[in-house]
């Protein structure tokens, strides 16, 4: 049985996670919301994470809960939309790490506004956050894979409104739907380096930035819209995120995870 041992009680399953520790992990949007939970949940598992986001002050007490837990973290300032700034903070993690063995590239932005509404510097500073950021960042992590002789796990966090249509969220479905593409083109070119990129894709989860609007007449509308009959916790994508930067998914390559409850199948 593969992944398991046999003792006087069955079949015990080994931790299939165990390669992560002592692993260097780059956490972007780290300051609040999902980034700040991925990075305190992969610290828990022994993983070396270098949370970044331009908001360097809300790093700093993120940083010191890991290491009063015993984890081993590092905050960078980075600018995602600023080629420049994202070289920096990739060299600084090389610099403090010495390597890098994966990437959660998940910061973001979201406004709520229909096409016809939405000004021009709102659209491009959604796609330029959202797509062109993520770019960069993969690009400047894959470079420094590459330069340490190859290997490592990027993980795109895109979002099923990359897969389907919702109200007023033109510019973030349109950037997430690109970033999944791009996801794909990733996988297909850096393979040859045995670099691995997928895409995680949540539904609508629960933090505390839309707390509020989940529990409002809206979110309850939206809720009826999910075969599960629940929102998303955070927890919910700790184990596909696991996953995708482990070894435990070598053989996976340009996948796209939905964890969203069912949403997708839902009728429109």
């Amino acid at each position: 049985m593969d992944g398991a041992m046999l003792d006087e009680n069955g079949p015990r399953i080994l931790n299939p996670f165990a390669d992560l520790a002592g692993a260097v992990v780059i956490v972007t949007g780290a300051s609040s919301g999902l980034g700040h939970h991925f990075a305190r949940m992969l610290a828990g598992h022994g993983v070396h994470v270098a949370v970044a986001a331009r908001r360097f002050d809300l790093l700093v007490p993120l940083v010191e809960e890991i290491r009063m837990a015993g984890g081993e973290a590092e905050p960078v300032a980075m600018d995602v939309t600023d080629i420049a700034s994202v070289r920096d903070g990739v060299a600084r993690v090389v610099a403090r790490f010495g390597t890098i063995d994966g990437l959660v590239n998940n910061a973001g932005i979201a406004r709520t506004r229909a096409l016809l509404d939405e000004a021009s510097e709102e659209w491009v500073a959604t796609i330029d956050t959202n797509l062109t950021g993520a770019r960069h960042v993969a690009c400047e992590v894959a470079r420094a894979m590459i330069a340490a002789g190859g290997g490592g796990a990027i993980v795109n966090v895109v979002s099923i409104l990359g897969l389907r249509q919702g109200r007023q969220v033109g510019s973030y479905a349109t950037s997430k739907a690109g970033l999944i593409q791009l996801t794909k083109q990733m996988a297909l070119e850096w393979a040859r380096h045995g670099i691995r990129v997928n895409a995680l894709a949540p539904g609508y989860v629960e933090t505390d930035l839309n707390r509020d609007v989940l529990a409002s007449e809206a979110g309850a509308a939206l809720l009826k819209r999910i075969p599960q009959r629940r929102f998303g916790r955070m927890q919910d994508l700790d184990a596909v995120l696991l996953l995708l930067l482990s070894s435990a998914s070598a053989y996976m390559t340009g996948a796209v995870i939905p964890v969203d409850g069912g949403h997708l199948l839902s009728a429109l």
